[in-house]
């Protein structure tokens, strides 16, 4: 078995571990396991590897990401596969295929898994390095870019289409959300101006005759514009950061999203309250 491919197998499920690595031994593997990420970064330092096959959420989510930087990182040559048992993450894990060679679903069958391993061991060739960045960095590089997709987006919705305004009207808040989300995720607070600032895009969109639920929609296009800003530059962001980052941005978003709501809904209320107000004087003039 000196010659045979090695695997390290990560998972924290005892079951699978006790199950899938004497299969894959029996066609002709060497496989070490470990049950944590502590565990697999000690192996990876220690030994070398082939192929790694590790789950996406090793304790917790997304641990499986540390693990698959560490490989990439130490050793470039060994081919990476990820396993998840949540299939409808499939569409997310699109956006990894330039950190790991393919990924698995839960319960994966063992001759396309062979398959695969065999398939991408016979095609692997040496790494280049690649200098990564951090989220945050990769959204300012492409700033502008993020924008004009969400602006083709935001043009191609049927009903935010149908509210006639100038391009730069309908961007009008946009650049503003992603310099603040992105200061936020590096670490900066929310200020009172940042309210202000998104209470005042609540009031405008109000004038521009947005609905709330087109305020909803808007932002979640500008959401789907920077994961697909994510996919097209998977390979130049640094994996430990990523999720966390990701998350830490999207919420901020919704939190900013918030303001301009509130401030919607009040704009609309004090129109309301000053129409029901001018009728009333209206009425008492001609009795």
């Amino acid at each position: 078995m000196d010659d045979a491919p090695k695997i390290l197998f990560v998972d924290d499920e005892e079951t699978i571990r006790l199950t899938l690595p004497p299969i894959l031994q029996s066609y002709g593997f060497n496989v070490t396991c470990a049950a944590t990420v502590s565990e697999a970064l000690g192996l990876i330092a220690q030994q070398r590897f082939d192929v790694l096959i590790s789950d996406l959420n090793i304790g917790h989510p997304g641990d499986g990401f540390a693990v698959i930087s560490a490989m990439r990182s130490t050793q470039p040559d060994a081919v990476r596969f990820v396993l998840t048992g949540y299939p409808a993450f499939e569409s997310a894990l699109e956006a990894i295929h330039e950190e790991v060679h393919d990924y698995l679903i839960k319960p994966t069958e063992t001759e396309m898994l062979v398959e695969k391993i065999r398939s991408k061991l016979a095609k692997r060739g040496p790494a280049e390095g690649i200098l990564r960045k951090r989220l945050t960095h990769v959204i300012r590089d492409n700033r502008e870019s993020i924008i004009e997709h969400w602006l083709r987006a935001a043009k191609h919705d049927p009903e935010i289409a149908a509210i006639s305004i100038t391009d730069s009207a309908r961007k009008y808040g946009v650049p503003l959300l992603l310099d603040v989300a992105t200061d936020i995720v590096e670490g900066r607070e929310i200020t009172a101006e940042d309210r202000k600032s998104y209470a005042r895009h609540g009031a405008k969109r109000h004038k521009q005759s947005y609905t709330v639920p087109l305020l909803v929609r808007e932002t979640r296009l500008l959401q789907s514009a920077l994961a697909d800003c994510v996919q097209s530059n998977f390979a130049r962001i640094e994996i430990n950061h990523l999720i966390p980052d990701m998350l830490h941005f999207f919420g901020t978003i919704e939190i900013l999203l918030e303001f301009s709501v509130r401030a919607f809904i009040q704009q609309s209320t004090s129109e309301t309250a000053s129409g029901r107000k001018g009728t009333k004087e209206i009425g008492r003039l001609t009795r």
